[in-house]
């Protein structure tokens, strides 16, 4: 029986060995299954929507099969728009990081009140783009609260414009898309192994020293989809643009394009074509990020060289 002992292991090891490939592939198999239902719907909600609306594009009214496009690149009004779309999109985003990176570091620890102050900020969520631009209509307006305060308290002799024009569509973007990007920033700084800062305090880094030197650096991933989140929902502006600006002129968004391409004047393919291009101007800005996001942020160092 001793001299069975040995046999009996190695074929209880050749046993095992042989057993941990099987369930390797049947956790991926069982992995893959789960995907399944999600791979579904990004097939039905977004794939399978994108190509419809590029064959869509391609069969126009009349003319060749890119027609919708040399038109609208044809045509200064139209092309005009990804510039205004752009010139709303950029500086509100950009308003919402300035404003939400150093409150994000600051609330990454508790502080007194910092449940109240957080639903502050999310109470935009709940309003929706409409309510928004109505309430911003009373309260800027020219006969709004601001404005009489202003003139009640002579700090202006004239009502400051701040509706029906680009600074009110930009306020109303910063306002609607800051609760994302600050709850997205806090959350990925709140991860951030919090020694990383005491050990540069321990050797003598000041408090900008630690936000610049170590903090921002591991925010960039934080960062960078923050942008792309806050973007690619400002760059499809519409009822803000309407609302509060001016939809003849300088406010006329590319959205706006399609929506009249596709529901004034009937013309579907047309409409999809534009809202190709739009897509296609957000993977190239997303494109840009990911980029900027790669060679700016390696990973924290993990020993060794690189």
């Amino acid at each position: 029986m001793a001299r069975d002992l040995p046999i009996a292991r190695t074929t209880d090891d050749t046993a095992r060995r042989l057993a941990g490939p099987r369930r390797g592939r049947g956790k991926e198999r069982l992995g893959l299954l789960l995907l399944c239902p999600a791979l579904l719907l990004v097939l039905l909600l977004f794939i399978y929507p994108l190509f419809y609306g590029l064959r869509l594009s391609l069969q126009p009214e009349a003319g060749g099969l890119l027609t919708n496009y040399s038109d609208f690149f044809g045509d200064d009004r139209e092309r005009a728009t990804i510039g205004n779309t752009l010139r709303l999109a950029l500086p509100a985003t950009l308003i919402n990081l300035a404003v939400a990176i150093p409150l994000a570091y600051r609330m990454r620890r508790r502080i007194r009140g910092q449940r109240v102050i957080t639903g502050l900020f999310v109470i935009p969520m709940t309003l929706g783009t409409v309510l928004l631009a109505q309430g911003m209509l009373s309260f800027f307006g020219p006969r709004g609260w601001f404005n009489k305060s202003l003139l009640q308290l002579g700090i202006s002799d004239d009502p400051i414009r701040l509706v029906h024009n680009a600074t009110g569509v930009v306020i109303s973007l910063a306002i609607a898309e800051f609760p994302v990007v600050f709850l997205l920033l806090l959350g990925f700084v709140s991860g951030i192994d919090p020694n990383l800062e005491r050990a540069a305090q321990m050797l003598g880094a000041g408090s900008w020293q630690r936000f610049r030197r170590i903090m921002l650096p591991l925010m960039i991933p934080g960062i960078a989809t923050a942008f792309a989140l806050s973007f690619v929902a400002t760059f499809a502006v519409l009822p803000s643009a309407v609302m509060l600006g001016q939809p003849a002129g300088e406010t006329r968004v590319i959205a706006l394009a399609a929506w009249q391409a596709a529901y004034e004047r009937f013309d579907y393919s047309a409409g999809s074509a534009i809202a190709i291009i739009m897509a296609g101007i957000e993977l190239l800005v997303l494109g840009v990020v990911l980029v900027g996001r790669s060679r700016l942020y390696r990973g924290p160092a993990t020993g060794g060289k690189g």
